[in-house]
């Protein structure tokens, strides 16, 4: 297989969001858009990234006797800066996609912006690599005769 780099299996110009962002706000960017992940951007510079499961952490459960209404308020209180995590581990397009794998695997995350200079330029997910996997073992297969 040829196509071995993040660039080719990365999303290109990810949904983003800024840190000022109402969270419930953020919840449903992931929602519209079918992400879990947002690189959080303040002026064009890449300060953090937001899950879908960072958002479910801060939710309050509704057996503690709050009701939807409640839920949405605090939702809309809390800014993505509360709970983002920041200074994301990063990656090049021109990196190899094993490298995109370690990172992930040794400091346990679910994804990667990808930066070129000092411009995000994607973002490459477990996802991403599972698809590259996949494709290079249907390769393989393909080729035994």
């Amino acid at each position: 297989m040829t196509n071995n780099l993040v660039r080719d299996w990365m999303t290109p110009k990810p949904v983003t969001v800024d840190s000022c962002t109402p969270l419930r706000d953020a919840y449903w960017r992931m929602i519209d858009n079918k992400v879990r992940r947002l690189p959080v951007m303040d002026k064009e510079r890449l300060v953090g990234i937001i899950t879908l499961e960072d958002v479910r952490r801060v939710e309050p459960r509704t057996g503690i006797g709050l009701d939807m209404v409640k839920i949405t308020e605090i939702l809309s209180r809390t800014t993505v800066h509360q709970v983002m995590s920041r200074d994301p581990k990063t990656i090049t397009p021109d990196a190899a996609l094993i490298e995109a794998a370690r990172m992930m695997m040794e400091h346990a995350i679910s994804a990667l912006p990808v930066i070129e200079g000092s411009q995000l330029v994607g973002i490459i997910t477990e996802s991403d690599i599972f698809r590259a996997f996949v494709k290079m073992e249907e390769e393989k297969q393909a080729q035994i005769p």
